[in-house]
């Protein structure tokens, strides 16, 4: 091994699909995010933000902060465009393919 890293997200032997994309400005972006909008999913996501989770008054249930909540709807966001891109990728593929 040489110690180089491969980036899963830039390699072009990586298979798996892409979830970000660079933009004009060089930044790497979440598909159907802004720059700012990846930024702050990539904070929450990483459990820098402050708490998750908080206990109700019966210390039984739970239920997402305002952290959580703002972080699980930035994923949504993201994952509807993602979802969308990989299925009109799918269909440019097929109809590019041709037997004959």
């Amino acid at each position: 091994m040489t110690g180089a890293r491969v980036d899963a997200f830039t390699s072009s032997t990586n298979t798996a699909p892409r979830r970000y994309f660079v933009d004009a400005g060089g930044r790497r972006v979440l598909i159907g995010l802004t720059p700012e909008e990846t930024f702050e999913f990539e904070r929450l996501d990483s459990g820098q933000a402050p708490g998750r989770v908080q206990l109700a008054s019966d210390g039984r249930d739970t239920w997402p902060d305002a952290g959580e909540r703002r972080r699980l709807e930035l994923y949504e966001k993201h994952e509807g465009a993602w979802k969308a891109w990989m299925a009109q990728s799918r269909t440019e593929r097929r109809e590019g393919f041709s037997l004959y």
